[in-house]
């Protein structure tokens, strides 16, 4: 292992790979898939700098095989609820992850998931794939009509919430949102600002746009979807442990809820089979991020981390420790 040098955990994209000799720096360099544990624990051992996504788990065990020279881990995504920023604080770490870069595709890719969704679009793929004889009918496949007055609860205000609300919006949805740093009974950037039980009690479509944190874990838990509107849909493009599947599956299965559309899950990458069973929701890899450009731009924003932090400036979107 090369010492003092920059390790990538993942294969970046194709152009930030072609670029990344030229930074003068030794280089380890992980394959597609993730590592494992024990490859990852070995290559970084000695790094000054690591490039990670949220598949890898960085914490005392990581740090220690790291070594203490390691200055900057910058994580390929905007959640960071792959790495412990305790340890990362007490270790003198710079921890930086990619906003900004990627809200557009995020939103592009909720608002997908919205129509495909509520306009029944996976269903009628499958059933129309199945060679099962139809014939068009008033009633065939009938879903939401979004522009006839549906009404969005965006939870969580930040950048990408902002950005799907101005693609809703186009649409024609009345927009609510709830968020922790706003005030309800106000406006903001024409959005009606609403406590989180009134969102979800007057919402026909809920979509999620928060961190995982300790305070946002099982935010939508059994008593929050209990409280949601009969026949809502749920959208989840934040990260999985917002929601407690257990309780959103029962929903599904009970017909309390219409549907749900799912970016990310609590068991990732494992999903568990009893949504892959239900013909309700749309699945989804975890790809709202999946823009050529937008990855482009994730891989280079955390390159320009490393590289700052290497030269002894401030990084560039840095992770506020605690």
């Amino acid at each position: 292992m090369p010492a003092a040098h920059l390790y990538v955990a993942r294969t970046l994209t194709a152009a930030v790979m072609d670029e990344l000799p030229g930074l003068g720096v030794p280089l380890v360099v992980g394959e597609i898939a993730p590592p494992t544990r024990e490859r990852l624990l070995t290559d970084v051992a000695g790094a000054v700098a690591a490039i990670v996504t949220l598949t890898e788990r960085i914490d005392a065990e990581f740090f220690d095989a790291a070594g203490s020279q390691l200055k900057v881990v910058a994580n390929v995504a905007v959640g960071f609820d792959n790495i412990d920023l305790a340890e990362a604080k007490r270790r003198g770490v710079v921890i930086t992850n990619t906003p900004g870069v990627l809200d557009d595709a995020t939103a592009d890719h909720t608002v997908a998931m919205l129509l495909a969704l509520t306009r029944r679009v996976v269903e009628a793929d499958r059933f129309a794939r199945s060679g099962e004889p139809w014939i068009w009918g008033p009633t065939m496949m009938v879903g939401l009509d979004i522009s006839a007055g549906a009404t969005l609860g965006i939870v969580g205000f930040g950048r990408i919430g902002r950005a799907v609300a101005r693609r809703a919006a186009a649409f024609g949805m009345r927009i609510v949102t709830a968020s922790t740093d706003l005030e309800p009974g106000t406006q903001v950037a024409g959005v009606d600002v609403v406590t989180l039980p009134e969102l979800l009690a007057t919402s026909d479509v809920v979509s999620l746009h928060v961190p995982l944190l300790p305070s946002t874990r099982h935010l939508i838990d059994g008593a929050a979807i209990a409280s949601m509107k009969p026949g809502a849909y749920l959208i989840n493009a934040a990260r999985g442990g917002v929601v407690d599947e257990a309780a959103l599956i029962e929903a599904l299965r009970s017909g309390r809820l219409a549907g749900a559309a799912l970016d990310t899950f609590e068991g990732e990458p494992t999903i568990n089979p009893a949504l892959r069973e239900l013909d309700t929701v749309v699945l989804q890899p975890h790809i709202a991020s999946a823009g050529d450009v937008t990855r482009d731009n994730m891989c280079r924003l955390a390159v320009r981390n490393v590289t700052r932090v290497l030269a002894g400036e401030p990084a560039e979107t840095p992770v506020p420790l605690p």
